[in-house]
């Protein structure tokens, strides 16, 4: 009993330090998702340069300037696969989209870093983007539900979809 009187001042710091990022975490590691998607047998990654136009409708997208000069995928050609980053509130999601036929076939969130957002990680809402494309407008062709309190991921996990379906219509019309 004398002890636990002794940890009594320390609680609320160890209950917040066990608060924060309760559900942050690595989810799967990227080679196992692109080997995923292709069923084991992926193909040699390849590299998208993102400048021009294509930069231009990425920034668009994301609404920030986008950094990196290029991109890693990989493509079969029917199924690209992109793993790309995005910041939720402060820090990056790292999340995987598969593209067929100019469709999402899948969306997972591989790296949650935040503390706050992470239920954008559950089936229930990265189903949503099941064949999902990019209307005419550029935008994705339906409404993403949103999640109560999480209002940041969910928007960098659908900015995330939208660049996907950008990067692969540019090498379906490139080739």
């Amino acid at each position: 009993m004398r002890n636990f009187i002794r940890l009594l001042p320390l609680l609320p710091a160890i209950a917040a330090v066990a608060a924060t990022g309760e559900e942050a975490g690595r989810y799967i590691e990227s080679d196992v998702y692109v080997a995923t998607a292709f069923a084991g047998a992926p193909p040699q990654a390849s590299t998208l340069w993102v400048s021009g136009g294509l930069r231009g409708a990425i920034e668009q997208t994301l609404g920030h300037r986008f950094a990196a000069l290029r991109v890693r995928y990989w493509d079969d050609g029917k199924t690209s696969v992109w793993i790309l980053d995005e910041i939720g509130k402060e820090l990056p999601i790292t999340i995987g989209v598969t593209v067929r036929d100019a469709r999402i076939t899948n969306v997972r969130v591989l790296e949650f870093r935040e503390s706050r957002g992470w239920e954008v990680r559950y089936p229930f809402f990265t189903d949503q983007f099941h064949d999902t494309t990019l209307g005419t407008n550029g935008r994705l062709n339906r409404q993403i539900d949103g999640i109560t309190g999480a209002t940041l991921s969910v928007g960098a996990v659908t900015r995330i979809a939208q660049t996907a379906l950008i990067f692969d219509d540019h090498i379906r019309n490139k080739k």
